[in-house]
């Protein structure tokens, strides 16, 4: 049984989290970036919020852009993982959980962060796990096939 629906799908979820840790990570090493932020935050600053309120918001929002795209990358290897595993049929069961139980845990940590690829590893891994393979042909004939050759 081909599986090309599924793998398709699990390349398209694997390339947008490909973009995604793509972006966390620039959008984290820009946050790293001491001096633009140091001057982004003076000119942010206000009576209300002192620039080194503004500067601990930075380093918060630093950490979870990077857990973003640590997060993206474990995605996308596991849903590589999973594409090798449904070509060729060789592990659809393995693949569709693996799948489903990436989607829903990637979604989760990062607060749908990676809604937009989990989905695609989600159908993926649903056909995976629904479609059954169509039974073997029997070679050897059944009872009423050998009683109506007798008679």
């Amino acid at each position: 049984m081909k599986r090309t629906g599924e793998i398709v799908l699990s390349i398209i979820g694997v390339v947008l989290y490909a973009l995604c840790a793509l972006g966390g990570f620039i959008g984290a090493s820009v946050l790293n970036n001491e001096q633009l932020m140091s001057n982004l935050a003076n000119e942010m600053a206000t009576p209300q919020m002192p620039a080194s309120d503004i500067m601990t918001m930075f380093d918060t929002a630093s950490g979870g852009i990077m857990l973003f795209g640590i997060i993206s990358v474990v995605s996308l290897i596991l849903g590589i993982v999973a594409a090798v595993m449904l070509k060729g049929n060789k592990k659809p069961k393995a693949a569709g959980i693996i799948l489903i139980i990436t989607s829903v845990l990637g979604t989760i940590v990062t607060v749908l962060g990676v809604v937009i690829p989990a989905i695609f590893l989600l159908i993926a891994g649903i056909m995976a796990l629904a479609r059954k393979p169509k039974p073997a042909p029997d070679a050897s004939p059944t009872a009423e096939s050998r009683i109506d050759k007798h008679n």
